[in-house]
């Protein structure tokens, strides 16, 4: 340890071990006759001090020669330095920083304890002999010495106990997340560093089989096959993996998320009893290949076929070209069975897009005839999960095969479904898997939490620049900037939960009829999400600077592997479009059937917000009663989100009046879509945010996170500020005071921010940085 500190190899450890006391004792820039006899009579009987030292050691004790201001500044970084690494059981004294200056670096665990305790005792005498030091002298050394205990400074002055906020997130799925951080915590699941992607997964494999034997796997699955039969447990597991590992996080996904998933609700009973109980313990590992190289997103548009042959009753898998091959498959290398999504033809047509098991491995795990797998190799991140692409060649499997959920073929030869409109028949097949929409994103937030937790804790204890060099530094957290960098970030984080949490209610109760809506809000929130995750991460990062670069810090980790969030289960872009055609849909909806009265409603409404938001004194109300007012920001994100969907619905139109087709009049509009998709999602978050708030009972926790919403709200508002001085919304007064009381609420949570980010409940063993600890 001493080692780390040796700043000038000049010194020897012995007299490294004294600059502590030598700072102390020069502190006031004179050295007493009672300090100088107590240094120089102890330091003859230190048997760790060579003559040379002891001779070293007089010279710097002569009062007639103090050390240069530069030398004595880096004795105090030394100091500080060795301060640092004081273990928690150790007492903040000046022997105890001599003994780690000072003490053999390089020898084992056991003579390093020994050789400390040996210093100890003799080094605690001479710091007894100076008299002690004065309070300055020691915040000097000891800028935290308040803050030794475990996360006492990140909760302080915090009014709330961080339990309760995770009363409040944790919710009905406290005992899940309890019963997974549980697992996590045991040593099978230490986290390693391994950088060979080959070792990295088979650890993986690993930790989801002890899942899958746990019965985590299964929650969404029936009780008949292993599993809860409960949706909402699944998520939270999901969630709550993520603090742990993000590989690990999505392979878990893929076994029992896609490929369960999809057995479960595409296929029927036959495959359900066929492979979904050794699917939810990880005996049947599963891919879910759906996605190909040649059409991304596109899933109508997928070129696989597979061709009925009525008479072997087979189905013949195919891919027709190179694009057709299934790309980035999670689990392809080691799988033994794929949902493959192909153009089912039947009697020379096509029927859309369904999915059929093929196996891929035999028992002794060779790929089998026809079936052609490559490893996608190393990635940017996520190197723990084994991807693949795979190519069908004329592959035969039995018609059972077939997951006939939403059509199939009958023993005549002949394809049925109870939906004959076979766009409705594609939708309802891809509603049932939002499921995945729903839990990446929860992922993601996870991701986030854990950045903004290590980066929070980091800037409570980590201090920086004073005004006088022998004073205690100044938290960072207590610069204004500081704050602005990362309390908007952990608000929002909530925010977003909330949003979340409601989505996944309305998934797990969900009605047919309620799918289309449930879909749009699960491809929004997903985008928002981990769009969300990977800017508050880098913030993050560069909010703890050096330190946040280390690896073992985890931000290079948390970056990496959730780059990937924003384009899969879907490009984020593409889903925020997505959310505006639905947007769009309903907006037309309501005026086809209230016809008239429909019109009526929204002309009342604009001249309505037009006397009552948008006039003269509002636009200018600046005190900030009606700032943080939930009338206020509630009004201007419903505001918004209304103006953004009627104008681009107004733009469309226009365009196709003049002569334009939808797709080119949408290709115009497209940055408009996704602004309006956006606005829809934050007022989502914004209303379920408050309607959390709002059960709570009164007290403080509730007092908090009403605050915390009113940030998240000012916050984004001012995010959008140009938005809204164009739309005429508010005035550049207003905007300068939003801008204000963002900073108040800033500095207003400053002594709150601690407890909220251990509010998110992640166990020290699983946000694993050092600097957070």
């Amino acid at each position: 340890m001493g080692a780390d500190f040796q700043m000038n190899t000049n010194l020897s450890p012995g007299i490294q071990a004294m600059l502590p006391l030598l700072y102390a004792a020069w502190a006031d820039r004179h050295l007493n006759l009672k300090e100088i006899h107590a240094l120089r009579k102890k330091a003859n009987t230190l048997a760790f001090l060579t003559e040379a030292d002891k001779k070293e050691l007089m010279e710097w004790t002569d009062p007639v020669r103090p050390p240069a201001r530069e030398l004595f500044q880096q004795w105090q970084t030394m100091g500080r330095n060795a301060a640092e690494m004081l273990p928690p059981d150790r007492k903040a004294s000046l022997a105890e920083l001599s003994a780690i200056l000072g003490h053999n670096a390089e020898g084992n665990a056991a003579d390093r304890a020994a050789f400390w305790d040996q210093q100890i005792n003799p080094l605690t005498e001479l710091e007894l002999g100076l008299g002690g030091i004065n309070e300055t002298t020691y915040r000097g050394l000891f800028p935290r010495f308040d803050q030794r205990e475990k996360l006492v400074e990140a909760v302080r002055d915090a009014t709330v106990n961080p339990a309760e906020f995770q009363a409040v997130l944790d919710g009905e799925h406290a005992d899940t997340i309890a019963r997974v951080k549980e697992i996590l915590l045991r040593p099978a699941f230490e986290r390693k560093t391994l950088r060979i992607k080959e070792e990295y997964r088979d650890q993986v494999l690993e930790w989801c089989k002890i899942l899958g034997q746990e019965g985590i796997g299964a929650m969404a699955f029936p009780e008949e096959y292993g599993g809860e039969d409960d949706m909402g447990s699944y998520a939270a597991a999901f969630e709550t993996l993520a603090y742990h590992d993000l590989s690990m996080t999505i392979k878990f996904g893929v076994q029992f998320g896609l490929w369960g998933g999809a057995v479960a609700n595409l296929g029927t009973k036959r495959h359900h009893d066929k492979y979904l109980r050794e699917t939810g313990t990880l005996e049947l590992p599963g891919c879910f290949a759906m996605t190909e190289t040649g059409h991304g997103s596109n899933v109508r548009g997928l070129e696989t076929t597979a061709v009925y042959d009525h008479e072997t009753r087979e189905l013949i898998v195919h891919s027709p070209s190179v694009a057709a091959g299934k790309e980035y498959i999670g689990n392809a290398m080691h799988s033994k069975v794929a949902a493959v999504f192909c153009q089912l033809i039947v009697g020379g047509e096509s029927k859309g897009v369904h999915a059929v098991v093929v196996p891929i491995r035999d028992e002794e795990h060779n790929t089998l005839p026809g079936v052609r797998v490559v490893d996608n190799g190393y990635k940017l991140g996520l190197n723990g999960v084994d991807n693949g692409r795979l190519w069908f060649t004329r592959v035969r499997v039995p018609v059972e095969n077939l997951l006939d959920k939403f059509g199939g073929i009958n023993a005549a030869g002949d394809y049925e479904s109870e939906i004959e409109n076979p766009s409705r028949r594609f939708f309802t097949m891809l509603g049932t898997l939002v499921g995945g929409r729903v839990c990446v994103p929860r992922a993601g937030m996870s991701a986030a939490k854990s950045a903004l937790a290590i980066a929070v804790r980091y800037g409570l204890r980590r201090r920086q620049f004073a005004a006088d060099p022998l004073k205690a530094e100044t938290i960072i957290m207590d610069y204004p900037n500081q704050q602005r960098r990362l309390i908007p970030l952990v608000a929002k984080a909530y925010a977003v939960q909330f949003g979340l949490d409601y989505l996944l209610e309305r998934y797990v109760n969900r009605s047919e009829k309620d799918m289309r809506e449930i879909e749009a809000m699960a491809a929004g929130l997903k985008s928002y999400a981990t769009w969300f995750a990977t800017a508050a991460i880098q913030e993050c990062r560069e909010a703890t600077g050096g330190k946040g670069y280390l690896a073992e810090n985890r931000f290079a980790d948390l970056k990496a592997d959730t780059d990937i969030f924003t384009t899969f289960e879907g490009d984020n872009n593409v889903l925020m479009q997505l959310v505006a055609k639905s947007l769009l849909t309903e907006f037309s909806k309501s005026f086809k059937e209230d016809g008239n009265f429909a019109m009526l409603k929204f002309i009342s409404r604009r001249v309505s917000t037009i006397v009552t938001e948008q006039n003269p004194y509002a636009i200018r109300q600046t005190d900030r009663a009606h700032l943080t007012s939930r009338a206020f920001y509630q009004q201007a994100f419903d505001f918004r989100a209304r103006r953004l969907t009627s104008t681009l619905a107004q733009r469309l139109r226009a365009y196709v009046k003049d002569g334009k087709s939808s797709h080119e009049a949408s290709l115009l509009c497209q940055t408009h879509m996704i602004a309006a998709a956006e606005a829809y999602v934050e007022s989502l978050c914004l209303e379920h945010s408050l309607k959390r708030v709002d059960a709570l009972e009164s007290g403080q926790t509730k007092s908090v996170l009403k605050k915390t919403i009113q940030l998240y709200a000012l916050h984004t508002i001012e995010s959008h500020a140009g938005w809204y001085l164009e739309s005429d919304y508010i005035a550049g007064v207003k905007s300068k005071a939003i801008r204000k009381a963002v900073d108040v609420l800033c500095a207003e949570l400053r002594y709150e921010v601690g407890a909220l980010v251990n509010g998110f409940g992640i166990p020290d063993e699983l946000l694993g940085a050092p600097i957070a600890l």
